[in-house]
């Protein structure tokens, strides 16, 4: 009689459990962790235990705990125990299990074991010497990613101590190479792997042309990825164009364009994928409709152009090919720019109805058709009103989609490796360190869940996580106070929170809002658009009146704003402002003035500069 050994390494004879040997080799990472391991002995499974006291028994229990990374006391017949192997079957970490009901001593192992541990049934599982418990805590210890956590105990991956790369970047937009450059500048080896899948017009990101405009844009933007590629070498990164694809705990395949596979290995993984354009999910989105990934990519003037959506990507793409001269019309479902503050974004869709930008509102497309082929062809819209009592019809030449992004999570393993993502959307939760559930598998950019989706926010993320990885450091990215401008035809700049958001956080008996419309200098000679501009701080009452809000909508300013964000991640006061000398006559002026509030419902016209 004896133990068995269920798809693990062999479990030593008693006699060597019960003084490990230091000559123990350490279990290789091409283990076939499937497989029934047996010892030499002609296939027989190994000799366990004597009849011992109670004393030996619990050294021989201890002794099978330390030595193996996943320990399962289990029996043969019991189906939550196949359960619990199966759980780690699927993750592709290797365990050792000793079945009680074919061990010799195995009822009186069985004793000892429920009184160490307050279980009463099998299976019992140990993961690096921690006592998980029985199928349901190992099951709900597995969704709470707390085995996976233990297996990153002591500096080294269950599966093996060393890895191809110390971190793998996949996505190589703005903010996974900050992150690859910056980790690289500590000495870590590392590797990007990155691939554009392409979209049904068939554009990865910018190749063809568009008279001598776009033939710059072009231009610009392969000079910036060139650059890009010089710096990683620069930087001893190493790039692949290939999809990255997790295979296994640490472990992914790239695959490049031709359809040749690699495998590698990594201490740590990053995230950083981005997204692509959502289509619009009706007859013909697909086949007839573009995306603002394809906008510089065509050969021809888009000529008049219908796009569908709200989002800052619609509003500057309609007031972009307006400002060309295009006929433009812009279908909105709902409300414009949605998580912005909606004063300023009413305003901007405002002035850009009056410089000659249609809106449709509350309509969304069910059918686009092609009426006639050219460059540009000829395209029928059918839309329905978003509470079905109305249908439309309109012609265009393009029809250009924004109606949002999708994260690119859904085909590169994650789900192997036991990642959450948020069903619906595939944005990926993260703690505030970007850290997913699996502990060696970190996440920043636009597909983390909640997060502002803006190419400087990655790009400052991913460098403090190089730093708090490789550096020592302890900074975290701050979601919060994030300058950030939409342009527009008349640009607004924001920092910190929106007016609804801080009414809601904070009560409105805690918020003071200071606010006025500007003239800029150079539109008061031809008399353009006065009373268009606006200027606006949120303050927090509680906190000696911090500003915890800012907008701006004129020109620059993005300009104004950078400036200001500064400021404001100082700590900057409604009081410091006023003792601010302010510069005469720029439109960033307005905010060293400040004098109205919202709630003493004064006037904030002017008259002049």
């Amino acid at each position: 009689m004896g133990s068995s050994v269920r798809k693990g390494r062999a479990v030593l004879p008693a006699e060597q459990a019960t003084r490990p040997s230091r000559e123990q080799p350490h279990r290789a990472a091409t283990e076939d962790y499937h497989h029934e391991a047996q010892n030499a002995n002609n296939g027989q499974a190994i000799t366990a235990f004597c009849k011992n006291k109670d004393t030996d028994l619990q050294f021989k229990i201890q002794a099978y705990i330390d030595k193996n990374t996943v320990m399962i006391f289990s029996n043969t017949a019991c189906s939550l125990s196949a359960k619990v192997k199966e759980l780690f079957k699927s993750m592709s970490v290797p365990y050792c299990s000793l079945e009680l009901d074919q061990t010799e001593d195995g009822q009186k192992l069985q004793d000892v074991l429920y009184e160490l541990t307050m279980e009463t049934s099998v299976p019992i599982v140990f993961v690096q010497q921690k006592q998980i418990g029985d199928y349901d805590k190992t099951l709900k210890a597995h969704k709470e990613g707390k085995i996976q956590k233990l297996l990153e105990t002591k500096g080294h991956d269950h599966m093996q101590d060393s890895y191809d790369y110390d971190l793998i970047v996949i996505g190589g937009g703005s903010g996974g190479l900050a992150a690859s450059k910056e980790a690289a500048k500590y000495g870590k080896k590392v590797m990007v792997l990155d691939y554009v899948t392409p979209t049904p017009q068939g554009t990865r990101w910018v190749k063809h042309s568009w008279e001598t405009m776009t033939e710059a844009v072009q231009n610009y933007i392969g000079s910036l990825n060139w650059g890009y590629r010089v710096s990683l070498r620069e930087k001893k990164v190493t790039y692949e164009n290939a999809f990255g694809e997790f295979v296994g705990p640490h472990t992914i395949k790239a695959t490049n364009n031709k359809g040749k596979e690699k495998f590698y290995t990594a201490e740590k993984f990053l995230i950083a994928t981005g997204e692509r354009p959502r289509y619009l999910g009706v007859p013909g989105d697909k086949e007839y409709c573009i995306t603002s990934d394809d906008l510089f990519s065509l050969p021809y003037c888009p000529g008049k152009t219908l796009v569908v959506g709200a989002s800052y990507v619609a509003l500057e793409c309609a007031g972009f090919l307006a400002g060309l001269g295009l006929d433009v019309t812009v279908m909105v479902r709902s409300i414009l720019l949605r998580g912005f503050d909606q004063e300023m974004a009413n305003k901007i869709g405002e002035h850009m109805e009056e410089h000659g930008v249609k809106f449709v509102k509350e309509f969304v497309p069910i059918k686009v058709e092609q009426i006639e082929e050219g460059t540009p062809g000829k395209l029928k819209v059918i839309a329905q009103s978003t509470d079905g009592r109305e249908i439309i019809e309109g012609e265009y030449n393009t029809v250009l989609v924004a109606v949002g992004r999708d994260a690119c999570t859904r085909t590169i393993g994650l789900d192997r490796v036991g990642v959450k993502i948020n069903e619906r959307s595939g944005k990926i939760p993260v703690s505030d360190e970007e850290q997913t559930n699996v502990p060696y598998i970190y996440a920043i950019g636009d597909v983390l869940e909640g997060k502002l989706e803006l190419t400087p926010v990655a790009i400052q993320a991913g460098r403090l996580l190089a730093q708090r990885l490789y550096a020592g450091a302890t900074l975290k990215c701050d979601y919060v106070n994030v300058p950030t401008t939409v342009f527009t035809p008349l640009e607004y700049g924001a920092c910190g929170f929106s007016e609804e958001t801080a009414l809601e956080k904070f009560g409105e008996e805690n918020i003071e809002v200071y606010h006025s419309y500007f003239w800029p200098l150079e539109w008061t000679l031809p008399s353009r658009d006065n009373n268009k501009c606006y200027a606006k701080i949120i303050c927090n009452i509680q906190d000696n009146e911090r500003v915890i809000g800012f907008h701006v909508l004129g020109p620059n300013a993005g300009e104004v704003t950078q400036g200001f964000s500064a400021a404001i991640k100082c700590g900057l006061t409604k009081a410091q402002l006023d003792n601010t000398i302010g510069i005469h006559p720029v439109c960033a002026e307005i905010f060293t003035t400040l004098s109205v509030t919202k709630r003493s419902g004064g006037n904030i016209l002017q008259s002049g500069c």
